[in-house]
């Protein structure tokens, strides 16, 4: 079983930045591909980013793609997301899960609040 604990989350002005944290437990971390996915109230729960194994290859959705950066550290078991020019509507809670997500995994997700 694979514990994750996400923080980092805040209120940012619009233009701003923040950087998300994800701690993983288990051994298995390096093997998994990871995601980052944020929702809102009232829609689904998006994808936004992931990151093979190596961290090698990251793959983004188009509303964060050059805004954000995905990357990982799998010596300390931790995945990272870089966001620079916030906007307002990337107002969300962020979640941290392997790619595809599993469902057991969904931990408490940070709020990131940006306003205009």
């Amino acid at each position: 079983q694979v514990q994750l604990v996400e923080s980092g989350g805040g209120l940012a002005q619009a233009g701003g930045s923040l950087r998300l944290s994800c701690a993983a437990s288990g051994r298995t971390f390096s093997g998994y591909v990871m995601g980052w996915f944020r929702q809102t109230p009232g829609k689904e729960r998006e994808f936004v980013a992931s990151i093979t194994t190596s961290g090698g290859s990251t793959y983004y959705a188009d509303s964060v793609k050059g805004r954000f950066t995905i990357f990982r550290d799998n010596a300390k078991n931790m995945v990272y997301l870089q966001m620079n020019r916030l906007k307002p509507e990337d107002t969300a809670v962020y979640y941290c899960n392997r790619h595809p997500p599993v469902r057991s995994y969904w931990g408490q997700g940070t709020q990131v609040t940006v306003s205009s």
